[in-house]
């Protein structure tokens, strides 16, 4: 089981730290209809995130693994064509942060935040966690992880669980901190999201960078 997640951790951070979902969820929180946007966005990116893992560790059986269990080719294979993708999009992040004295640019549809309906809400929690190919990516390569470590289905089970809890932390602690504190939360939401809102592009760009590399490594070892 710790092998498992062990392996997948690195992925859950990656879908954790996504500047656009947490920058999303922090809009309708300070919006005025906070309770139930929040509360469908975060539905959407659970379901998201949970039923595309269970997809991929499912659908991983046509992988397969080597001999004694290790990792056949075509999981290496697959990690080193996630690594690469890692790497192209790291790159097109890091071309995209702001020059000194620009203003960081975010998708348009985050400026209809606060007119969004609680079904809206919902489907652009699921699309982000689930159709993103970023955090597609991510899940990809921890589903993986999990599927192909040589450990029992509960420890596979306890695994993906790990990992759902992981990379819906940065949207649900929001929610949780917005209901537990109130008004009192609403300062640091608002620093939080100028913050990230200033620096999407170079964090983006650093965490494809280290996962890509570490993908790239995981696949040529494989060999």
């Amino acid at each position: 089981m710790g092998q498992a997640i062990g392996g997948s951790i690195t992925f859950a951070l990656g879908v954790a730290i996504s500047p656009i979902p947490i920058i999303a969820i922090i809009l309708m929180l300070l919006s005025k209809r906070a309770g139930m946007n929040s509360f469908a966005f975060a539905l959407g990116w659970v379901v998201g995130v949970a039923g595309a893992l269970t997809i991929v560790i499912a659908a991983s059986g046509a992988i397969g693994t080597g001999s004694g269990g290790a990792p056949s080719h075509g999981v290496s294979t697959t990690k080193l064509v996630l690594g690469v993708v890692l790497l192209l999009l790291a790159r097109r992040n890091w071309a995209k942060r702001p020059k000194p004295g620009e203003t960081a640019s975010l998708p348009k549809w985050l400026e209809a935040m606060e007119g969004i309906t609680p079904v809206k809400s919902c489907g652009l929690g699921l699309a982000l966690s689930a159709l993103n190919p970023k955090n597609l990516l991510m899940i990809i390569g921890g589903g993986l992880a999990i599927a192909n470590a040589p450990v029992t289905t509960s420890g596979k089970v306890v695994a993906a669980v790990v990992f759902v809890i992981i990379g819906i932390s940065t949207v649900v602690l929001p929610v949780v901190l917005l209901f537990t504190l109130g008004e009192r939360a609403q300062h640091t939401l608002q620093s939080l999201n100028s913050w990230l809102q200033e620096n999407n592009a170079t964090v983006m760009a650093v965490l494809l960078l280290v996962i890509g590399v570490a993908l790239l490594g995981q696949g040529i070892s494989g060999y």
